[in-house]
């Protein structure tokens, strides 16, 4: 039974598919989130962004920020903020060493995505994240219109 980020009956909710392009992902973690039930119902029909969103420790604590979960229509006066921070639960021990990381090193802490997992539990998984510079970003697009014209290439000879 496959288990964790790579298992098949994984739903990804929301995805930041920039993260990848903007910066050079070093680690990631796998978070659980603090939510309240409207949320989750928000995210169960697959309403959410994370495209702006980034993590921070901040009083021992790791709160994901500026992420998006849209009001649930049905909720009427019980809805929640959709724009408000919510905590990310791990270890202290991995948030002592995300804090270091964020501090020392000059790294960023970016959501890659929202997914439930195979026991229905919203989880994110964050990045360990170096900002790319214009350069390196060119040579991204580089490589990967390289790699799209080789398959090209290679489809028409076969």
């Amino acid at each position: 039974m496959a288990t964790g980020r790579d298992d098949p009956n994984n739903r990804t909710v929301a995805e930041n598919r920039k993260a990848r392009f903007s910066y050079e992902v070093l680690d990631t973690l796998e978070t659980g989130l603090v939510l309240s039930g409207t949320e989750v119902k928000s995210l169960r029909q697959g309403q959410a962004n994370i495209q702006e969103s980034y993590a921070s420790v901040e009083g021992g604590e790791l709160w994901l920020i500026n992420s998006y979960l849209p009001e649930y229509l049905q909720a009427n006066r019980f809805n929640h903020e959709p724009r408000r921070r919510r905590k990310l639960l791990t270890s202290k021990r991995e948030r002592a060493r995300l804090a270091q990381a964020v501090e020392r090193e000059g790294m960023t802490l970016v959501p890659l995505k929202i997914y439930f997992n195979d026991r229905g539990r919203a989880k994110l998984l964050l990045a360990v994240a170096r900002g790319k510079k214009l350069h390196d970003k060119r040579q991204t697009e580089k490589e990967r219109d390289w790699n799209r014209e080789k398959g090209r290439l290679l489809k028409e000879r076969g």
